[in-house]
C-alpha cells in the first residue's frame, strides 16, 4: 500500500442482530487498529432503535464503545407509523429519510454488514458493497437457499463474493470473491449421508443440522471477514476500482486469505 493514500472513508449499514454482523465490524476494526486495513469508519447506521433486539443493543454499545458516530432509524418504528403499509411501498421512503440523517457524513464507499432490507435509493445515492455466500454466477438468496442449492446439483466448489448493491437483490456487479473445494476432509462422509436422498427428504429429515449443511456453511462463514477486509484493503490501493465495477474482471483473492485461514 502506498505510504501516501489517504485513509478510506467507510460507511457501514447493518442491522445488527447477530454475532455474525458484530463479527464483521469486529475485523475490519481489528485491521484498522493493525494497520492492516487503511481506513476510518465515519458513521454506523442501525435500522434498529435500542429495546427493540438485545444483539443489536449490544451491537450499538461496540459501536459507542469505539467512539463511532450511530445513526439509528427504526425500520419496525417508520412502518408503524406509516399506517403497517407494505414494506414494498415503503422501501424508498425509508431510504430517503435515513438519507436525511446521513447528509453531514461523506464516506467513499459503504459496506452492507447483517443489514436486512433491501435499499434501492441508498444504493442509487452511495457507493454500497454487500457480502454473498457463493461464488460469482452461484446461487442466489439468504445462505440456506444457497447451501441447499448446492447440495442440490452437488456442487465441486462454492465460495464467498463481494458485489456492488444494486436495486437487483445479489446482482450487482462483483468485485471481489473467494473459493473453496467442497471436497476433502471432512467432507467425504458428509456427502455421503445424502446419497440417494432428495433435497425435501433431508430438509424434512436433518434439516440444517445435516452434516454437509452446516461444513458448507463454516467455510463460508469463516472467510467471510477475511473476505471483507482484504477487499476494502484492496479498493483503498486501488487494485479494485468501484467504479470500473462490471467491466473488469472480478478479484480472486483466494490466495490471499487462505494462509491466514490455515494459521487461525
Amino acid at each position: 500500500m502506498s505510504a501516501d493514500r489517504v485513509p478510506l472513508k467507510l460507511g457501514w449499514f447493518s442491522t445488527g442482530r447477530g454475532e455474525g454482523s458484530r463479527g464483521l465490524l469486529i475485523a475490519a476494526l481489528d485491521a484498522i487498529d493493525s494497520g492492516t486495513l487503511k481506513a476510518n469508519i465515519e458513521f454506523v447506521f442501525v435500522n434498529r432503535e435500542r429495546g427493540q433486539h438485545k444483539g443489536t443493543d449490544r451491537y450499538m454499545d461496540l459501536v459507542e464503545e469505539r467512539g463511532i458516530p450511530l445513526v439509528t432509524l427504526s425500520s419496525q418504528r417508520f412502518r408503524t407509523e406509516h399506517g403497517r403499509a407494505p414494506w414494498a411501498e415503503l422501501r424508498g421512503r425509508f431510504d430517503e429519510a435515513v438519507m436525511e440523517l446521513l447528509q453531514p457524513y461523506s464516506v467513499d464507499v459503504s459496506v452492507t454488514a447483517g443489514y436486512m432490507l433491501i435499499a434501492p435509493v441508498l444504493c442509487r445515492h452511495f457507493i454500497m458493497v454487500n457480502l454473498h455466500p457463493a461464488l460469482p454466477g452461484g446461487p442466489i438468496g439468504m445462505i440456506d437457499q444457497v447451501i441447499w442449492e448446492l447440495i442440490r446439483t452437488r456442487a465441486a466448489e462454492s465460495g464467498v463474493m463481494i458485489h456492488v448493491a444494486t436495486e437487483v437483490l445479489d446482482l450487482g456487479p462483483v468485485i471481489a470473491y473467494c473459493r473453496f473445494p467442497l471436497s476433502g476432509p471432512g467432507y467425504e462422509s458428509a456427502w455421503s449421508e445424502t446419497a440417494g436422498r432428495t433435497i425435501e427428504e433431508l430438509q424434512a429429515n436433518a434439516g440444517e443440522g445435516l452434516a454437509l449443511f452446516q461444513a458448507i456453511r463454516a467455510a463460508g462463514v469463516g472467510r467471510e471477514r477475511p473476505l471483507l477486509v482484504a477487499t476494502l484493503a484492496a479498493i483503498g490501493d486501488g487494485r479494485i476500482d468501484l467504479n470500473a465495477a462490471g467491466d473488469v474482471e472480478a478479484l480472486d483473492l483466494t490466495d490471499e486469505i487462505e494462509p491466514g485461514l490455515n494459521q487461525a
